[in-house]
């Protein structure tokens, strides 16, 4: 009889999963995942892994906006306070 993983176990797989080249390529893998999720003849392990990648894509996604836009508002902010210096 196979051992069933931990939750725990369970868990970091959604942390070790492997990171997509970009945020493009992040949300297109999330397409091609919802796409064969909507599948009514994918099994219920299919389902789950493709879950589980997905979280890790949604993360990623999430962690990379966040990334960009804290860029963007030092960037703003840099103008700003150029302009205020010789503006």
């Amino acid at each position: 009889m196979a051992q069933k993983k931990s939750t725990a176990s369970q868990q970091t797989d959604i942390f070790q999963q492997v990171e997509p080249e970009h945020f493009e390529a992040a949300v297109a893998e999330l397409e091609s995942l919802v796409a064969r999720m909507d599948r009514p003849d994918v099994g219920l392990e299919t389902l789950l892994t493709d879950y589980r990648r997905g979280a890790y894509l949604v993360k990623y996604c999430r962690d990379r906006l966040t990334a960009v836009k804290s860029e963007v508002a030092k960037i703003d902010q840099s103008l700003m306070d150029s302009e205020g210096e010789g503006g």
